[in-house]
């Protein structure tokens, strides 16, 4: 069993990075374009709609796998500030400890995530495998 899914680990790790990139990228949709509408992005401040252009133009270059690692880097970076501006102090009674009273969840999974395919590179199904050939 240990052989079968080892040989399939390039290939899980370029749909890992696809699928990450293609989650950031319906969050800077929601916040640049608001599609889907969601109350929470109708009014974003000014760093909100940063973050959201961060999202979508490097989810769409992880998508593709194109500059990965600094690509996802920069996410991972992104995703810890967005932890520790946006999620960590929500629930001043409780800081760090409890993500799921503060919503930090998703940006903890985005962060390590990112951090992962930035230290792993695109797998081989990616622009950046293909410009090396």
């Amino acid at each position: 069993m240990d052989q079968v899914l080892t040989r399939w680990q390039p290939t899980a790790l370029s749909l890992f990075r696809f699928i990450t990139g293609l989650l950031l990228l319906q969050y800077g949709v929601a916040k640049i374009f608001k599609i889907p509408a969601l109350a929470y992005f109708a009014n974003p401040p000014p760093l909100i709609m940063t973050a959201g252009a961060l999202e979508l133009v490097l989810g769409a270059l992880l998508i593709i796998g194109l500059f990965t690692r600094p690509v996802a880097f920069i996410l991972a970076g992104e995703m810890a500030f967005a932890y520790f501006l946006g999620h960590m102090f929500k629930n001043p009674a409780e800081p760090v400890l409890h993500p799921l009273n503060n919503g930090g969840t998703a940006a903890i999974l985005f962060c390590f995530a990112c951090l992962y395919i930035a230290t792993s590179g695109g797998g081989p199904i990616s622009v950046d495998e293909m410009r090396k050939k």
